[in-house]
């Protein structure tokens, strides 16, 4: 293994924990990320699995709990974000191009900060063309790759690949046959990368 496959879907609340924490994380223990991106609201439909929809009371508990890790981690946070995406699939698709073009990381965290710290939902605009710019991307050329029957098949086989592994929620984090649901087990997945069980 060269690395730890990090799973995600732009719109995952609890992703924004981890997309912040791993360039840190990879300094300091040496460990690598591989960005896979995918339709976790797809999976978790099939599974009539809607988290937070209508269900008030879980929903500000969500915002409070990441509140509280975002004091714990130093990050920063606007909360409550906009929530749900309106623009879920988009948003990921893009990922989905970056990915193959070997800037998904950068344009997933650039994302992640506009939607967290300055309440500007991604996949959306302005998010979205100020994201790619930010990035060194022409925003025309990536939206039309995103919107192509290409990519739409590209994300569709990612998300085929995830649930082929069991992966259902997000962030997921992959080191072998092992699942690591949840930002906080990803301590526990870079453990087991490093010495083949959880300390």
């Amino acid at each position: 293994m060269k690395s730890i496959d990090f799973w995600f879907s732009i719109g995952s609340t609890y992703s924004y924990l981890s997309v912040m924490r791993l360039a840190n994380l990879k300094k300091d223990t040496g460990v690598s990320f591989n960005w896979r991106p995918f339709s976790v609201r797809a999976i978790m439909m099939e599974m009539d699995n809607i988290p937070f929809a209508e269900k008030p009371i879980k929903t500000r508990y969500m915002w409070r709990d990441i509140e509280r890790k975002c004091q714990i981690y130093d990050l920063d946070a606007t909360l409550p974000a906009p929530y749900p995406l309106e623009e879920f699939d988009l948003a990921n698709r893009v990922a989905i191009v970056g990915s193959k073009e070997g800037w998904c990381r950068d344009y997933v965290t650039s994302t992640y900060k506009k939607w967290f710290q300055q309440s500007q939902p991604a996949g959306s605009e302005p998010n979205l063309t100020e994201s790619l710019h930010e990035i060194g991307q022409d925003p025309g050329r990536v939206i039309e790759l995103a919107n192509s029957p290409v990519m739409e098949t590209a994300y569709l086989a990612a998300t085929d690949e995830a649930r082929s592994l069991g992966i259902f929620g997000s962030p997921t984090f992959v080191v072998g046959k092992e699942l690591f649901w949840g930002d906080d087990r990803l301590e526990d997945a870079i453990s087991w990368y490093k010495t083949g069980s959880q300390s």
